[in-house]
């Protein structure tokens, strides 16, 4: 008679609603990380393959530690590359470490 009724009969039930919320919430940080991480890697990794498969013989490279020279050989069978730096320089890599390839005549320049 002094105590009142309870009123969690009346509260609505997170149940159903909070099972879509955490789907959509799912949802939409699988998309955040597919077109944010995802796909801009591989498609890094794509071009990087790409790139190693267009090395030639007299290409002028950089390397990733910043080394500039010119292709004098490459080995097929264990993916190194022969680099000379100068007349006098030549050093071995292994193809992986190409940064980029430059245009012909940008080493003469420096």
């Amino acid at each position: 008679m002094f105590i009142s009724n309870a009123h969690a009969a009346d509260a609505p039930v997170g149940g159903a609603g909070g099972t879509m919320e955490l789907i959509f919430m799912l949802v939409i940080f699988g998309l955040i990380f597919y077109f944010m991480i995802f796909r801009p890697q591989s498609k890094r990794v794509k071009e990087h393959k790409n790139l190693m498969s267009s090395l030639s013989k007299g290409d002028e490279v950089l390397t990733s530690g910043g080394i500039l020279g010119k292709i004098a050989k490459i080995s097929a069978e264990n993916d190194y590359v022969l680099l000379t730096i100068n007349e006098t320089s030549d050093i071995t890599i292994k193809k992986d470490y190409i940064a980029a390839v430059l245009p012909k005549g940008s080493i003469k320049s420096l």
